[in-house]
């Protein structure tokens, strides 16, 4: 009795981005497969040559024989669904490779054929398209997480390979979904949110609109199955009531057109379900209130009668102001062209109509597909795959910059969504961002090195802040110093994944560079304390100490004491017991010290926010696991809580001379009468301090209370600073704030409040 392959156990890991999306299909036996076979063949001799024609044959032998006693969910032999993936690619006319590779594209999963065998019989192109779309289910995974983000790592990267790993993939999905209707219910709310997720939005930046229509729609469909019930039912109901609308608009443009001497076919469409479902949702608006649920696409033979065309609509009716795009002379990033204009019909009905040649039609539907069907054609469609390249190589400079697959998929869901802002260099070329993109992110489309280097920008000629959002039409030009300083805030507000990623990496890589810097200092500490010095301990030792610690080399092992993962007493401690007896006894006696802090340090060393110590505050160490040394001022309440291991407090003392600047909270009682705050602050410029914050309490009373947070460079200048503020005669009381406590240095003047 043949045993069904293809069905996954509840407990095993789904692979949620599908590099091989377990067929949610496969399930229990049914009749014999039919001519589907035939029909593909059928398709596929249309276009290409006989010897391509024999090998899509052997490759359907080959696969109905691997899946042979293998059923899908809804009784059909499991050949069927490769046979139906391969069809959807003959769609789009792809190469003999491609279609092999479709009807293969489950028996490495499923059986013992091993992709050497495919290379052998078909070629090492075929066998790599196949394991490209097949998926890792031979690695333990944590998760079901990261077996999905280690999957879809695997898969773009062998899209950015070649494109076609991923027209097959979006095939396979379509296909599945088509036929979603035999799974179980949750599995079906699960796979469709995949879809939207990730397959559709993929579909969408490679240009495939009819593929990204119907995914949505399908998905649509089973994660909302009443809903779209009820919205497909109005949407037929729509098509009676306004078929008299659509025909008077058809037939006005069918007559106008021909008296202006274009020639131009034109046909109405409906808007999706999920496309309306969601401006629904978006705009929290009724159906009957989505009034261009239909449009119109006018086809016309060259780019010159495209603008003849819209001159001719707009004659015919108002357009409406602001509703119009041009997308002919800038394309979107997945290669779209066509002009877009709303116009106001009859009965007063906005209607949306978007105008292209029959090329730009053929790219629209198909994408980067149509790259097989018009291989000599003029030269948008090499700059549709230009376009296509730079995105796929994108995703390489993704997966070198994200150390973890779970990054890489957040960088990447990030770009799967890109917005409609076109913006200019100072060059005047043109860069399309998502929306809400700031100049940040345009410097890191520039490069990723104008990006590291930015400090500044200009927008229309005018310094901006580099968190300002671009919008269409600006002109960007990033203000750049000689030494790269990614700001960990960037974080907070740039969109695209190349951003996020390359801060994220640069940010990592700096860090370990400070931390093996801590971590030094740390071990030379540590064993000053049993009175020897880092000159002292051979490298023969630390060779071997790294062998037996399982860290690559020297520069790892500080960077984890730095971080807090590894202990300075216990590596010091390891690596005299290393030492020979006579190399430990000749020691030379140092006297123990403490770690001096600069606050200079970077991200290794961090000034705790709850105590905000100074220079010249007593201060103690806190290493934070995975953190860094955290300093804390002694008396802080934070630290006393939390006083546990000894190994984790360092000993610490502020260096003489520090070389930056602190913040420190004040709290200035003054009475309430006017130019108060105006002569506080003078008096805090004249010492010298930057005021970084302020605000005002008041409670109606005779006096306010005005907090500050001021820069400092120790606790010295605070107390002249203090001291200048004691000599404004409606200053009545000052103390230094601290977020854990209330009590500090206080200031007063003989008048109580």
């Amino acid at each position: 009795m043949p045993t069904p392959v293809k069905q996954p156990s509840p407990e095993a890991p789904v692979v949620a981005l599908g590099l091989a999306d377990n067929d949610p299909h496969a399930g229990n036996p049914a009749g014999p497969h039919g001519g589907d076979f035939d029909r593909l063949i059928g398709s596929i001799s249309a276009y290409l040559r006989e010897e391509d024609v024999h090998r899509v044959r052997d490759a359907y032998a080959l696969s109905a024989s691997a899946h042979a006693g293998q059923f899908r969910m809804s009784g059909e032999p499991y050949v069927s669904h490769p046979v139906a993936v391969a069809e959807i690619l003959a769609g789009w006319q792809l190469d003999s490779q491609a279609l092999c590779a479709a009807l293969l594209h489950d028996v490495m999963e499923d059986t013992d054929i091993t992709k050497e065998e495919i290379a052998e019989r078909f070629g090492k192109v075929v066998a790599e398209l196949v394991d490209g779309v097949s998926k890792l289910d031979k690695i333990e995974f944590q998760s079901k997480e990261d077996a999905q983000a280690e999957n879809f790592r695997k898969m773009l990267m062998a899209m950015a390979r070649d494109v076609r790993v991923i027209l097959i993939k979006l095939a396979d999905r379509t296909h599945n979904m088509r036929t979603l209707g035999s799974v179980r219910q949750d599995k079906q709310r699960r796979i469709a949110r995949e879809t939207l997720e990730i397959h559709a939005p993929i579909a969408n930046r490679l240009g495939l609109h009819a593929v990204y229509r119907e995914l949505q729609d399908l998905a649509f469909q089973a994660m909302y199955p009443l809903r779209y019930r009820v919205l497909d039912r109005a949407m037929k109901a729509a098509r009676g009531n306004r078929r008299e609308v659509v025909g008077k608009i058809t037939d006005a443009i069918r007559t106008r057109l021909p008296e202006r001497g274009l020639e131009a076919d034109v046909f109405g469409r409906e808007k999706s379900l999920y496309s309306i479902f969601r401006k629904m949702r978006d705009k929290h608006l009724t159906f009957s209130q989505v009034l261009d649920i239909y449009g119109f696409r006018v086809v016309v033979p060259d780019v010159a009668a495209c603008y003849l065309t819209l001159g001719a609509l707009h004659a015919l009716y108002k357009p409406v102001p602001g509703k119009f795009k041009d997308y002919i002379a800038i394309p979107k990033a997945n290669g779209y062209q066509s002009l877009h204009t709303t116009l106001i019909g009859p009965f007063g009905t906005p209607v949306e109509v978007q105008i292209r040649t029959s090329e730009m039609h053929q790219i629209a539907q198909n994408g980067v597909a149509s790259h097989w069907l018009y291989k000599d054609s003029e030269q948008s469609l090499d700059d549709l795959q230009a376009n296509t390249h730079r995105w796929l190589q994108s995703l390489l400079e993704l997966q070198s910059s994200a150390p973890d697959s779970a990054e890489f998929l957040e960088h990447v869901k990030i770009d799967l969504f890109p917005g409609e802002v076109y913006v200019f260099t100072p060059k005047g070329k043109i860069m399309s961002l998502p929306r809400g993109a700031t100049a940040v992110d345009f410097a890191y489309a520039v490069h990723t090195d104008v990006g590291h280097c930015c400090v500044a920008c200009r927008i229309n000629h005018e310094l901006m802040p580099l968190r300002s959002e671009l919008n269409s039409g600006d002109q960007v030009d990033i203000i750049t110093a000689t030494h790269p300083n990614p700001n960990p805030a960037w974080l907070g507000y740039v969109k695209t994944g190349k951003a996020r990623a390359q801060i994220r990496h640069f940010l990592k890589n700096m860090q370990v560079e400070e931390s093996a810097q801590l971590g030094e200092r740390l071990l030379t500490q540590a064993l000053r304390q049993f009175g020897v010095t880092p000159d002292e301990i051979s490298d023969v030792s630390w060779t071997h100490w790294l062998e037996t610690a399982d860290i690559r080399n020297r520069k790892d092992a500080l960077a984890d004491i730095g971080q807090g993962k590894s202990s300075a007493t216990f590596v010091a401690r390891s690596l005299l017991e290393l030492q020979t007896a006579r190399e430990a006894g000749s020691g030379i006696e140092v006297p123990e010290s403490a770690l001096l802090i600069r606050g200079s340090e970077g991200m290794a060393v961090q000034i705790a926010r709850c105590c905000q110590p100074i220079p010249g505050d007593p201060i103690v160490g806190q290493m934070r696991k995975g953190s860094g040394l955290m300093i804390h001022a002694h008396d802080c309440p934070t630290l006393r809580r939390n006083r546990k291991e000894g190994d984790q407090w360092v000993d610490v003392e502020w260096e003489r001379d520090t070389s930056r600047v602190f913040e420190v909270g004040i709290r200035v009682v003054s009475a309430n009468r006017p130019g108060v705050l105006a002569k506080v602050a003078f008096e805090i410029a004249e010492c010298g301090a930057n005021i970084q914050n302020v605000g005002m309490e008041e409670d109606g009373s005779l006096y306010t209370q005005i907090h500050f947070t001021l820069q400092v460079s120790d606790r010295v200048h605070l107390a002249r600073i203090m001291k200048g503020l004691r000599r404004v005669p409606e200053v009545v009381r000052i103390n230094r704030v601290r977020a854990g406590s209330e009590k500090a240095e206080e200031g007063r003047r003989g008048t109580q409040q």
